[in-house]
C-alpha cells in the first residue's frame, strides 16, 4: 500500500482549514495545519511535506514572505506550493506565482476542485523534468533543437518569440505562467517590451495554429496556462 502524501496547510481561518482537512481525509491525504506564517515556515523546514497550501493573509508573517523563503531554500525549493487568495486580488496571484508558487486557488473555492489541483501539481512534480528534443501535443510537433512547429508534417511559420513562449508553456504544462514570466522568451531586443506584448504573441500563435488549437488557456488578469488536455472541439449543431 502506497504511503499517503503529506500536505502542510498554513491557514488561520478555522472554517476553511476544517473544510480542507475533511476533504483531505476523504481523498486519502495526510494533512497538518499551522495557523501563522512563522510556525508554518518552521513546519515546512521540519516536516518537508509533499505539498504546501499557503494562505497569503497570515498573522506573524504573510504568505508572500513564506513562499519566498521556501523557494529560496535549496532544501525546500522543490516542494510545490499552492497559494490561497481572495478572488479579487489579481495582483496577489501574480506576485505569488512570480515568487515560485506552482498554482493558486481563489476564495471561496470548492474543496474538491482544490484537491483536483493538488493531484495535478503532484503529478507534474513527481519526476524530474527531462530534456526533450521533440514534444507532441495533439496534431502538433515542437522540434526544440530546430525551432520548428509542425502540423501534419507541414511547418507552421512562427517567430522566435512565439516559439519561445510556446516552448515555455509546454514545459510547464498545467501551470499558470504570468505575463512577466513569459517576457523572458521574447527575442526582439530592439522592441519596447511590456507585459501586454505577450497577449499579442499569444493571439498570433492561436491564429497561426488554426481554429482547432485549444491548448492555451487565458487566466484572466494573471497570464496563461497550457492545458494538460484540451476540450474536445464542438460539433456543428451541438
Amino acid at each position: 500500500m502506497s504511503q499517503k502524501k503529506r500536505i502542510l496547510l498554513i491557514e488561520d481561518e478555522e472554517d476553511i482549514a476544517a473544510l480542507i482537512k475533511l476533504q483531505a481525509e476523504v481523498t486519502g491525504y495526510k494533512l497538518h495545519v499551522e495557523v501563522d506564517g512563522i510556525n508554518g515556515y518552521r513546519a515546512v523546514e521540519r516536516e518537508k511535506p509533499d505539498l504546501v497550501i499557503l494562505d497569503l493573509m497570515l498573522p506573524g508573517q504573510n504568505g508572500f514572505d513564506v513562499c519566498r523563503k521556501i523557494k529560496n531554500n535549496n532544501d525546500l525549493k522543490n516542494i510545490p506550493v499552492i497559494i490561497l487568495t481572495a478572488k479579487s486580488e489579481e495582483l496577489d496571484i501574480v506576485l505569488g506565482l512570480e515568487l515560485g508558487a506552482d498554482d493558486y486557488i481563489a476564495k471561496p473555492f470548492s474543496p474538491k476542485i482544490l484537491f483536483s489541483r493538488i493531484k495535478a501539481v503532484l503529478r507534474r512534480t513527481k519526476e524530474p523534468e527531462k530534456t526533450q528534443k521533440v514534444v507532441t501535443f495533439g496534431e502538433f510537433i515542437l522540434e526544440i533543437d530546430r525551432y520548428l512547429v509542425k502540423k501534419e508534417d507541414k511547418n507552421v511559420p512562427v517567430t522566435l518569440s512565439e516559439f519561445g513562449i510556446l516552448r515555455r508553456l509546454l514545459g510547464n504544462r498545467g501551470k499558470v505562467l504570468t505575463r512577466n514570466q513569459l517576457l523572458d522568451d521574447i527575442h526582439n531586443d530592439d522592441a519596447f517590451i511590456v507585459d501586454r506584448n505577450i497577449d499579442v504573441h499569444i493571439a498570433s500563435l492561436r491564429k497561426k495554429l488554426g481554429p482547432s488549437f485549444d491548448w492555451i488557456e487565458t487566466v484572466r488578469g494573471v497570464g496563461y496556462r497550457f492545458k494538460e488536455e484540451p476540450l474536445p472541439p464542438m460539433r456543428k449543431g451541438a
